[in-house]
């Protein structure tokens, strides 16, 4: 039996990848604050604000991680969800928004991490994918905590290969600009907070941005291929 755990499934790439894994037959448990409609044989959802690290620690506790994996001979975690806010540079940032985005991006990433790696201890084929950004490698003005954060899972990756867990694989993915709900607040955000404000409404005018569909297809197809884990920082356009 093949099960996946995603994060932010119901919009988006994480609504994208979760398309492409039930068309493979995976069972999925979706984590996010909001559902998809309707009913997908193979999906469960729970409403989990991942920004809630004490709502996220009390789900665990309940163990319905651990239901849900029993029996897989392959599992997959995928986190999918994260937040581009606070956009404004230093000084204007605010310390509510910058707890909830190191809170989303990193803490909620790393805790489902561990608690997948303890709960799939027996499953001989898991893999483990946090989606990154190019971000996390070259620095914007305006975002220095989104940068920050997707980083930080680019390092976590690094330091889950160093531990060489049994049947484990991992990689943090960038997935390229898309056109998501995250480009709609760039977009929505001005130009004194984020100076290459233009840049981006530019590559929504022209088209330039990639279908939130088709990149999760290709990332849930290289999550199960072979090559998935071969390089640990890796970006969906190059693999």
């Amino acid at each position: 039996m093949k099960k996946a755990i995603v994060t932010g499934h119901s919009k988006g790439l994480g609504a994208g990848i979760t398309a492409a894994l039930l068309a493979e037959e995976y069972n999925v448990l979706g984590l996010s604050r909001s559902a998809l409609p309707g009913f997908e044989p193979g999906l469960e959802q729970v409403a989990l604000d991942l920004g809630d690290a004490d709502a996220l620690a009390a789900w665990l506790d309940g163990g319905e991680l651990e239901s849900f994996l029993e029996g897989a001979e392959s599992a997959l975690l995928i986190n999918n969800a994260g937040i581009v806010e606070p956009i404004a540079p230093l000084g204007r940032q605010g310390a509510a928004e910058i707890a909830r985005a190191v809170t989303v991006n990193i803490s909620a990433a790393l805790v489902l991490a561990d608690a997948f790696a303890a709960a799939s201890s027996n499953i001989a084929d898991r893999r483990l994918a946090h989606i990154s950004s190019g971000a996390g490698r070259h620095a914007y003005t305006g975002w220095s905590v989104y940068c920050a954060t997707k980083a930080a899972l680019d390092q976590h990756a690094n330091g889950v290969r160093e531990d060489a867990l049994p049947g484990m694989k991992i990689e943090s993915l960038a997935p390229g600009v898309i056109d998501t709900g995250m480009q709609s607040t760039i977009r929505g955000s001005s130009e004194e907070d984020f100076a290459l404000r233009a840049q981006f409404v530019e590559l929504k005018e022209t088209g330039a941005l990639a279908d939130p569909d088709a990149v999760g297809a290709k990332i849930a197809a290289h999550m199960i291929g072979e090559k998935f884990g071969a390089e640990t920082v890796t970006d969906i356009r190059s693999v």
